[in-house]
């Protein structure tokens, strides 16, 4: 284990993230925590992509810190996945909120922001609240794919994240979704049972909608331009008039 990662600056991530195309997903994860440890964390919305990822670090670092962005508006079944994860791996989720809760956050804005604009109630409950939680750490790594949206379609397995000045890492950016059930299904990983319903891309629940199209990420922001929260994708435009002092 190193003092420093030798992975920091543009040149070397880009030669490293070449070689870790070739690499399994175990292997990435093996590799990011040998280089980055203990200055190292997973983000995961218990996603399926999050829950395949969680159950590979069981394995090779079960002591990760792990984390999830609890904005006051997850689904009920979401959060569950806390307890099923503690139980079944051992590891003790850690949930990061905002500084005020969804209801002094609604009455200092006078209602839901998500319903005027989302893209601030996103930065505000999602992206600051994971600027806090990112502090004082190397890498995180996260479990987007690229065949997930057009967004996310050109995402490195290893890169540098301006937005929140650290290494990024995308261990199943080359896996497909079929990938990600197939894994799911082999080793009985638990899931967010709102899958079996027909969603497939969960997020806050005022937001997120079942699929309109083939499009997995269709239901999120359904209805709207918006396809990401700002925090893999970080260049979306905010109103400037509300107010951040509740942060």
């Amino acid at each position: 284990m190193q003092n420093s990662p030798r992975f920091a600056s543009p040149d070397s991530l880009e030669i490293q993230t070449k070689k870790l195309e070739t690499f399994t997903p175990q292997e990435i994860l093996a590799w990011a925590w040998n280089e980055y440890a203990p200055r190292v964390k997973v983000a995961t919305g218990f996603g399926a992509e999050g829950m395949v990822l969680i159950h590979m670090l069981a394995e090779i670092a079960p002591q990760i810190s792990v984390f999830n962005l609890d904005t006051g508006y997850q689904f009920p079944e979401s959060l569950s996945l806390k307890e099923a994860v503690k139980k079944r791996y051992g590891i003790d989720i850690k949930l990061v909120q905002p500084e005020t809760s969804v209801t002094d956050y609604e009455k200092i804005h006078g209602g839901p922001v998500y319903l005027t604009d989302a893209n601030q109630c996103c930065h505000d409950r999602k992206v600051t609240v994971l600027k806090k939680a990112l502090q004082g750490t190397s890498a995180w790594l996260t479990a987007i794919r690229r065949d997930q949206s057009p967004t996310r379609s050109n995402v490195p397995i290893l890169g540098w994240d301006k937005q929140f000045n650290l290494v990024k890492i995308n261990p199943l950016a080359n896996w497909n979704k079929h990938d990600v059930w197939a894994f799911i299904k082999k080793y009985n990983i638990p899931y967010n049972p709102l899958y079996d319903q027909g969603y497939t891309s969960i997020g806050c629940w005022p937001c997120t909608k079942k699929p309109n199209n083939s499009d997995e990420r269709s239901g999120r922001w359904s209805g709207s331009e918006k396809t990401e929260c700002g925090i893999h994708h970080p260049n979306l435009k905010i109103n400037s008039t509300h107010s951040l002092k509740s942060q």
